[in-house]
């Protein structure tokens, strides 16, 4: 991991990536992930900002937003891309340095012998796939929305907000989060929605419930070891 130089669980998501078929997918959202804020929000063109980055949202998953903006960047002449990054409000600067970090642990993975792989963008893996990877490296920055409609992060018990600026909306049961941001409420940032069943599964010894706080998803938890093991036995 040491040699990628990323933090662990960025280093993490990326060397499991080849086993849900996404390293390709994954190396680019971690560029992303490495390289300032990409999405520009100007308080007087807040509105306009908001459309431009509906386009590339997927209100499953910030993760999968990032990649679709860095796509359709990538995907732009270069001579085009200032004007056209000036009309998304995207920030050029932030995707050039996405742009070199991808390039150079593409390098190092080759090096690595970690495989580059790819999904069928739209298919019916895709979105489950992706997930799944970044559930891997981010496990340990995991929320579950209660029956009162917060959520509590697993493990620490605090009450935190999905941030403003997340395209997911759905509040969904569990999700995984990048970063936690003190302001005026607890926030978490850059969110992805996950599901217990992989949880389990990828980090049985963070999900221990021997040592496991007293909380609703702990109880959540449970039947999922329940269902594993059931599934186990036929």
């Amino acid at each position: 991991m040491s040699e990628l130089l990323l933090v662990p669980k960025m280093a993490k998501m990326l060397l499991s990536s080849p086993d849900y078929g996404c390293s390709d997918e994954i190396v680019s959202i971690v560029a992303c992930l490495s390289a300032p804020q990409i999405f520009l929000r100007p308080k007087e063109h807040a509105k306009l900002a908001d459309d431009a980055k509906a386009q590339f949202a997927n209100t499953e998953s910030d993760h999968i937003t990032l990649l679709n903006a860095f796509a359709a960047y990538s995907a732009v002449p270069e001579f085009e891309r200032r004007k056209w990054c000036w009309d998304n409000f995207l920030n050029e600067r932030s995707l050039q340095s996405a742009t070199s970090v991808r390039k150079q642990l593409t390098n190092i993975m080759q090096k690595l012998n970690v495989t580059l792989c790819s999904l069928e963008y739209g298919s019916t893996s895709y979105d489950t796939s992706i997930r799944m990877a970044v559930s891997n490296g981010t496990y340990m920055h995991v929320a579950y929305r209660q029956r009162s409609g917060q959520y509590l992060t697993v493990k620490d018990n605090q009450i935190v907000h999905v941030h403003p600026g997340s395209v997911v909306v759905s509040n969904p049961e569990w999700i995984v989060f990048e970063e936690f941001a003190l302001t005026t409420k607890n926030f978490i940032r850059t969110c992805t929605t996950t599901r217990v069943d992989w949880l389990i599964e990828m980090a049985p010894h963070y999900f221990d419930l021997e040592n496991f706080p007293e909380c609703e998803a702990k109880a959540e938890i449970e039947l999922a070891y329940r269902r594993l093991a059931k599934s186990q036995r036929k």
